[in-house]
């Protein structure tokens, strides 16, 4: 296996998400420096992150939002097999730029992990399920979401 130390910018594309144990996964989408002199269609480069750090845990799953723009440092391990994505283990976090906050007009269905959530641009509580439609909890905002989720966990043996 080819691994590297390195730091990499990209942004998040989706909310970071509980992992096993006392992790958090996120992918981020990386556009090479030259982006300006290739084709319009060319594809972003997508890295698949974790990170087992507390402090870095934390803000993945309590502050970062899709569109925030990241610095992250730490081992790159490059695929087996072509076409997968990289993965990389975050040592070093570091926020960019933060994404607009987006303002809902509709319902909306995100998932996290193992986990669905119903966002709906009327309330501001927000539905839990498991990707199975087992009923987790009513979250009191987008800000509580990782926390239901994590107690979830905690209580079934992190089987949703």
């Amino acid at each position: 296996m080819d691994t590297k130390h390195c730091a990499v910018d990209g942004w998040v594309d989706a909310i970071p998400a509980p992992g096993p144990g006392r992790t958090a996964t996120f992918d981020l989408t990386v556009r090479p420096a030259d982006a300006d002199t290739l084709p319009e269609d060319a594809p972003d480069t997508v890295i698949s992150c974790t990170s087992a750090a507390a402090p870095i845990v934390h803000e993945l799953l309590h502050a970062i939002q899709p569109g925030d723009l990241l610095r992250v440092t730490g081992t790159l391990l490059q695929p087996l097999v072509p076409g997968e994505p990289a993965r990389l283990t975050v040592d070093v976090l570091e926020v960019l730029d933060t994404a607009l906050i987006p303002v809902l007009g509709e319902m909306v269905l995100d998932r996290y992990a193992d986990y669905i959530v119903v966002f709906d641009g009327d309330h501001d509580q927000v539905p839990v399920f498991t990707a199975n439609g087992r009923w987790v909890g009513l979250a009191d905002n987008a800000d509580a979401i990782a926390t239901l989720i994590d107690i979830d966990e905690r209580v079934h043996g992190g089987d949703a």
